[in-house]
């Protein structure tokens, strides 16, 4: 049975059908007896033609009753449920909204946002639909509550009969919707719908999914029109629902880390705020505040941020003690909240441990480089060198230690090889200098192997770098690799004043291999390699093919560099801090991703307390470990808020350990660039759906979920007039004309 937009016009105009009848009545009862002379011929003539006069007025009557019919229908716009309705008369409609939540829907213009509007949406669809004279169920789910995994997916409403307590229930259910601060996807919640049973014979499903359809999620949607074709062939109707009428302006940051550099306690580190401006319009003094440990700093000031770019500024930090500190940087105000802040942990040991391997009894290269790596004094690198021989690396430990020198080594051990590669490959530094007692066949087959180890070249012998008395060019060319990004510009001064005179040479004819990691950061005057560099698992390898010591040796002086010249110490520590890198998680933990933490249950108790973020009221959670593979694992799900999330672990002596984690929200999900009707059009080809705006949705979803046959009744209206003037014409008289006499 159909429904009507305008049911009240169709019981008001009902009564109108019979106008036709009754005007034939009235026209009845004018009829008056009337005698002439050719009665009797008239009356056999009525006889012989009475029954097909009379069926031509009736087919004339009813074809008249049928026209006022049509317009009266018309004006009640009747709908069918689908296409099929007027055959399989479906008896139930099963209404599935699909709301996306992401943090883009927070997006607020004037008194209302993108999320408020999806909700009144929501409203206005269950409210028709309460109206309907069918059997009507609902489901509600975010996109954001489509997951899978352990959480698997949680409606918010799940195949609900619209009853007499469904509007108190939908709308406590609205009330405590809020947008999250994912960038939740609607790929999920498609995914989700097809996992629904399958519909029944007398059941009609459509899905509604309700967005802000933005740029970045549509691009390029070939999985989410896989899933919309397969509604589609499921017989399931498809409306997408816009909730934003057009882009605002968003300021947002993006990425909040350490710059390269020593953290330790009490050594200045330098820390990187970038801010891009995802709006159309230019932005002028932006000001990003930060708080260190919760205390308020000088604010970072930028003068202009062009529409659609990200400008990086840095600033330098530095905490007195030891152990996790926090830095937060914030943004003003503006449409989208979620993106103005971010927030940073820093792990900073009171002292970083390096160890430096020197092949000579008296170390004199390990001197010259613990010398430039803790100077000592006034200055505070936050370094404690380690001279060892080679047997330390077989017999000791290496995991307390960031970085590993070589100096003027001569051989290793397979062991001591073994060490150091498994060293680098879990993200250590590695730096080797050569010298004197430095054998090319040892590297070559030992540590190079063919580009397959450690080393990133094959070596020949140590060659003496002539003097060149016609042109005065530096020894050391640098390019802009971050070891000597310091050397720019007039300070470039002191590496020119560097002397090298003997360096091992590489292989003729070798040339780094262009898919590789290999490259060559530093040249000499004649073009050799200075300073070599490689990746070796999650580890860096950079080589120095001279001493690092400027003393007299057997060849005489390899170089005059460490011999007063404050650059040697600069990169020194440029040095360590790019080689220190790989031993940092510098890695953005997101916002909605489990957070893991291992336990030793050797020395923790299987339970971890999670403190959580003021943004999710605060509050603690306590969480039993699992076993997994690789040991045990407390895993928080509940990860919907940004912030700092505290990590209290119990150790077996009662004693109790705390970590904290950042995180924080997909910063391109600020990106608040849309896609139109027409680009959404021609990127879903194929699929058959109804695109509206949220401010045409008014109560009516019956003619969401069903077909409108007002069209179909005008032609069928016309067609009626039509067929009603052609019989009236046949039934009435029109004599011959006269013929005209001869």
């Amino acid at each position: 049975m159909p429904s009507f937009v305008f049911e009240s016009l169709l019981w008001w105009g009902l009564p109108l059908v019979g106008l036709p009848v009754l005007i034939h009545l009235i026209n009845l009862m004018r009829h008056r007896r009337v005698k002439w002379a050719a009665m009797e011929f008239l009356l056999q003539s009525q006889k012989r033609h009475r029954r097909s006069v009379l069926m031509k007025q009736i087919l004339l009557l009813l074809l008249r009753m049928a026209a006022v019919a049509a317009v009266v229908l018309m004006l009640a716009q009747p709908l069918l449920r689908n296409k099929w309705g007027s055959v399989f008369g479906g008896t139930k409609t099963h209404h599935v909204v699909l709301v996306d939540d992401s943090f883009s829907m927070s997006d607020r213009w004037g008194d209302t946002s993108a999320f408020e509007q999806a909700k009144g949406v929501v409203s206005r669809l269950a409210a028709g639909a309460e109206r309907q004279d069918t059997p009507q169920i609902f489901t509600l789910l975010r996109f954001s509550r489509a997951r899978q995994g352990a959480r698997g997916t949680q409606p918010d409403l799940l195949e609900v009969p619209l009853d007499a307590d469904f509007s108190a229930t939908l709308e406590e259910t609205l009330a405590a919707l809020e947008p999250s601060q994912t960038a939740a996807e609607p790929q999920a919640a498609l995914e989700a719908v097809e996992r629904l049973p399958a519909k029944g014979e007398d059941e009609d499903r459509v899905v509604y999914l309700v967005s802000d359809f933005r740029a970045l999620q549509w691009q390029e949607p070939t999985a989410l029109a896989e899933s919309f074709r397969r509604l589609n062939d499921a017989d399931t109707q498809l409306h997408l629902i816009n909730c934003v009428p057009g882009v605002d302006q968003n300021l947002a940051i993006t990425a909040l880390r350490p710059g390269v550099g020593t953290r330790a306690a009490g050594v200045p580190l330098l820390v990187e705020v970038a801010v891009r401006n995802f709006g159309p319009n230019d932005a002028r003094s932006v000001s990003v505040a930060l708080e260190e440990d919760g205390k308020l700093r000088a604010p970072v000031v930028i003068d202009e941020l062009p529409a659609g770019k990200t400008i990086v500024r840095r600033f330098p930090v530095m905490f007195a003690t030891a152990g996790q500190h926090e830095v937060v940087a914030r943004l003003e105000s503006d449409a989208v909240a979620p993106d103005n802040s971010r927030s940073l942990v820093l792990d900073l040991p009171k002292v970083v441990d390096v160890l430096i391997i020197d092949g000579d009894a008296k170390a004199s290269d390990a001197f010259f480089l613990a010398a430039a790596l803790a100077p000592g004094g006034k200055v505070q690198s936050g370094l404690r060198p380690m001279i060892e021989t080679p047997r330390y690396l077989r017999d000791q430990p290496l995991d307390a230690f960031e970085t590993i020198y070589l100096a003027n080594i001569d051989r290793l051990d397979p062991a001591e090889v073994s060490a150091l590669e498994e060293f680098v490959a879990g993200g250590g530094g590695l730096g080797i200098f050569m010298g004197e007692r430095s054998r090319a066949a040892f590297f070559n087959d030992s540590l190079y192997r063919d580009g397959a180890g450690l080393f990133p070249l094959p070596l020949s012998r140590p060659e003496e770098l002539r003097v060149d008395r016609l042109e005065k060019a530096p020894d050391v060319e640098v390019t802009d690799h971050p070891i000597f990004a310091v050397f720019g510009g007039e300070r470039n001064s002191f590496l020119s004043a560097v002397t090298i005179n003997r360096y091992f040479a590489p292989q003729e004819n070798w040339l780094p291999d262009p898919e590789s990691s290999t490259r060559v950061i530093a040249r000499l005057r004649n073009k050799q390699p200075l300073f070599v560099e490689h990746k070796y698992g999650a580890g860096r390898v950079v080589v120095c093919l001279t001493k690092a010591s400027p003393l007299e040796t057997s060849l005489g002086s390899w170089n005059n560099w460490a011999r007063g010249n404050p650059s040697f110490v600069v990169a020194m520590l440029e040095l360590q801090s790019y080689l220190s890198a790989g031993r940092h998680d510098d890695a953005t933990r997101l916002v909605g991703s489990p957070l893991k933490v291992p336990l030793d249950t050797s020395r923790y108790v299987p339970q971890v307390r999670f403190e959580l973020p003021q943004e999710l009221g605060g509050g603690s959670l306590s969480v039993d470990a699992t076993s997994v593979d690789e040991g045990h694992v407390a895993t928080l799900s509940e990860t919907d808020s940004s912030g700092i999330y505290e990590v209290r672990k119990t150790r077996t002596d009662g004693e109790e350990e705390v970590e904290r984690f950042a995180l924080n929200v997909q910063a391109k999900e600020g990106d608040l660039k849309k896609v139109s009707a027409e680009q959404l059009a021609g990127r879903l080809e194929g699929v058959n759906y109804e695109y509206h705006d949220a401010q045409d949705i008014n109560y009516a979803p019956q003619q969401l979920a069903g077909f409108n046959l007002g069209l179909t009744l005008l032609y069928v209206l016309i067609g009626v007039l039509l067929a009603e003037q052609a019989l009236a014409y046949a039934c009435s008289y029109h004599p011959r004309a006269r013929e005209g006499r001869a």
